[in-house]
């Protein structure tokens, strides 16, 4: 396998750099603030739960709570996963080698590197950055193939915040029904959507061939519980799925699944609570990219918690996050991890230290003269 260079970034500096301000999640709930939040089932279940094994397709009460958030599709149509083990076996499961893919770019590297480690090509959707970053569904209709077999798909999206409207997202899935092909849709910001009228549905609502992927990470602030899912009506693509996952991590984290069940049954008002902090957090981006315009053009992103603002500096967006990092203790991710250019950094403001973070930024912005 390819590196995975996002990652390895990440693990660079992560843990050492005090201002995290390309962080894709919300803030971690305290374990304390969940437990409070539990109900009588959930605590019984806490208080008594043993360190065992739990069903490799997911505990069925977890299972449940996911389908409700779904529409016609049942707690047997979901497989609890952890998110990057769910894009793995879901590319394993569908794609042979030969195949053809095509996949929304740049974007998270494993939705479109596994398919290419695996023998396949893939054709590399590019969105339109002077249309708000538009993925266009006729680059769809342009791009398939006697071979294709698979379109994938990240709304709202990582790294540019786009989502596309009701009538493109329509049109994305007509095409792919059309052709019969699968799609593979990563739904991990899901919930996060600044207006709810721009809320899609899922794919795997509007798509017997579709498989979407959602989890506890980002939308619920719980990225250290390492539960995902997988929901999809293909029962034949499901069986695959649940067999391929017996060679990956067979179960789950008996704990972790406790706990989700407690996030998911209080998930309106934490997603509310995120949203209200990424509101926040975007009226302060406005104003340091308004202020900051001869250094950066800023797109402002319609879902989720990153943004994808073009650096106009002289010296690249690599070499003024290496700095950053050296000088100001901040870490943004470069567009480099993505093998798009040298000229984009990603923004994350799920966090509630933004404001501080931004307060340095400006500060190295205002001081320093090599840009």
């Amino acid at each position: 396998m390819k590196p995975f260079t996002l990652e390895r970034y990440f693990a660079q500096y992560e843990f050492s750099t005090r201002y995290l301000l390309s962080s894709s999640d919300c803030d971690g709930l305290p374990m304390q603030s969940l437990l409070e939040m539990a109900d009588e089932e959930c605590r019984k279940l806490w208080d008594e739960l043993r360190i065992g094994y739990t069903e490799s397709l997911g505990h069925p009460l977890l299972r449940q709570e996911i389908a409700s958030l779904y529409k016609g599709i049942a707690p047997e149509d979901v497989l609890v996963i952890v998110p990057e083990e769910g894009i793995y076996i879901a590319m394993q499961s569908i794609l042979k080698r030969g195949d053809h893919a095509i996949c929304t770019f740049p974007g998270y590297q494993s939705l479109y590197q596994v398919a290419e480690d695996a023998g396949c090509e893939v054709t590399r959707w590019m969105p339109e950055e002077e249309h708000s970053w538009r993925f266009n569904p006729e680059f769809l209709e342009n791009n398939i193939r006697d071979n294709t077999r698979l379109i994938v798909f990240n709304f709202p999206h990582n790294p540019t915040g786009s989502l596309p409207t009701q009538e493109d997202y329509a049109r994305i899935l007509q095409i792919a029904r059309e052709h019969n092909l699968y799609v593979f849709s990563d739904e991990m910001y899901r919930l996060l959507e600044l207006d709810a009228v721009e809320r899609l549905p899922s794919a795997c609502e509007e798509y017997e061939k579709a498989v979407s992927l959602f989890g506890m990470s980002k939308t619920f602030g719980m990225a250290g519980a390492r539960i995902g899912w997988l929901a999809t009506r293909d029962r034949e693509l499901y069986g695959k799925l649940a067999a391929y996952k017996d060679y990956t991590t067979i179960c789950s984290s008996t704990p972790s699944e406790i706990l989700s069940l407690i996030g998911l049954r209080n998930g309106d008002a934490i997603v509310a609570k995120h949203l209200a902090r990424v509101r926040r957090n975007l009226a302060l981006l406005d104003e340091f990219f308004t202020a900051h315009a001869d250094l950066f053009e800023w797109v402002r992103p319609h879902a989720g918690t990153i943004a994808f603002p073009r650096y106009k500096g002289k010296e690249g967006a690599y070499a003024l996050c290496q700095r950053l990092v050296r000088e100001a203790e901040i870490m943004l991710l470069p567009s480099t991890v993505y093998d798009y250019d040298d000229q984009h950094v990603r923004v994350g403001f799920g966090r509630e230290n933004l404001q501080e973070g931004l307060e340095k930024f400006d500060k190295f912005l205002q001081t320093n003269q090599s840009r």
